[in-house]
């Protein structure tokens, strides 16, 4: 029987458990430039014994940024910034990939700052606000990206993924969840389209394909993998047709071969379309389970039964910095400290003890 703490290959890459750090936002970057610190190389060092660490969402151009002091991969000084990063965790013998996450709508000028509006696939306006830096500020509608701001959107990713590859990174994972632009153009209630890109289901996911297409074809499938959460509401999103919305995506990016597939079961009652978009997928499946609290050791038998071949941890791993021991040995365990989880210094991020 096949656990959790057996080895696993991705795709050319060994891993040496099944447990995986899910990405998490933390919001601690050297905000002016968007370029990890070496408190986050720390950080991630720390948490070098998972199977492979996810990062948290990295902005792949500048108008992508979502929220303040998160990094970005689209200069000189961020791919040198997080070539630091890869080296502290290789050094521990970790494997990294860099989650490439542009927010779209969600996002605030006050945020982006430069003169730049956030994007998205339609002027749509999400409900809710956003923290800017000095408060809560109402969203603002996005400026709908031309057809030809489509495919430079694209392309940023692709350029971005190279950036990843240059930093050191061991691949990248395509964030089209929680309601961020790949997830944006997925979804009826925030694409409103009606050219290539919009519409019928076989056009809501021309973009989450060709971006795929396009970082596979940067840096290679096998270094290439993609995040989704159907059915997810996060962000003001809404999916009428969520089933056949994602089997149609799942079909049509698996020829690709890429690395592996991502799934966030948000919500309850998703188990069914969980399994049956796993059997759609011939790679490596990934899940991050839905649990009332943070995903814990009860859903280690999700690899044993054969529901996912790696277990996505998140706020365990960041109270956990040692969970792959933890897990094995049965605990204990350090409870997360929300007060840390976004912003500040080194309290609530590199001080969680290891056993």
């Amino acid at each position: 029987m096949t656990t959790a703490f057996d080895p696993v290959d991705l795709a050319g890459t060994r891993l040496v458990n099944r447990i995986a750090m899910a990405p998490m936002t933390r919001s601690r970057a050297e905000a002016a430039r968007r370029v990890p610190t070496r408190l986050t190389a720390e950080y991630y060092a720390q948490r070098a014994s998972a199977g492979l660490i996810i990062t948290e969402g990295v902005q792949p151009t500048a108008v992508g940024q979502g929220y303040p002091a998160t990094p970005g991969l689209h200069t000189a000084e961020q791919i040198a910034a997080w070539r630091e990063v890869t080296d502290a965790v290789h050094e521990r013998g970790g494997r990294i990939f860099a989650q490439l996450m542009h927010a779209g709508r969600i996002s605030h000028p006050d945020v982006l700052g430069e003169g730049l509006h956030p994007v998205g696939p339609s002027a749509v306006t999400p409900a809710g606000q956003l923290f800017t830096g000095t408060g809560l500020t109402d969203f603002v509608a996005p400026r709908e990206l031309t057809a030809d701001e489509v495919l430079e959107t694209i392309e940023g990713f692709a350029a971005a993924a190279r950036n990843a590859v240059e930093a050191g990174f061991d691949g990248v994972e395509v964030h089209g969840a929680n309601g961020y632009l790949v997830h944006q153009f997925l979804a009826t209630g925030s694409n409103h389209r009606n050219d290539e890109w919009g519409g019928p289901v076989e056009n809501r996911i021309r973009f989450a394909v060709e971006v795929v297409k396009a970082v596979a074809d940067a840096i290679g499938p096998e270094r290439t993998a993609l995040r989704i959460s159907p059915a997810n509401p996060y962000n003001d999103i809404a999916e009428s047709d969520t089933d056949e919305l994602y089997a149609a995506l799942v079909t049509a990016i698996d020829p690709v071969g890429i690395a592996y597939l991502h799934l966030t079961e948000a919500v309850p009652g998703l188990r069914e379309l969980t399994v049956d978009l796993r059997k759609r997928f011939s790679g490596t499946f990934v899940l991050n389970p839905h649990t009332e609290g943070p995903t814990g050791p009860e859903s280690l038998t999700l690899i044993e039964d054969g529901t996912a071949d790696i277990l996505a941890y998140g706020a365990l791993f960041l109270a956990n910095p040692d969970l792959p021991a933890r897990l094995l040995a049965g605990g204990p365990y350090n409870t997360p400290d929300s007060a840390g989880f976004f912003g500040g210094d080194h309290r609530g991020y590199t001080d969680y003890p290891s056993l």
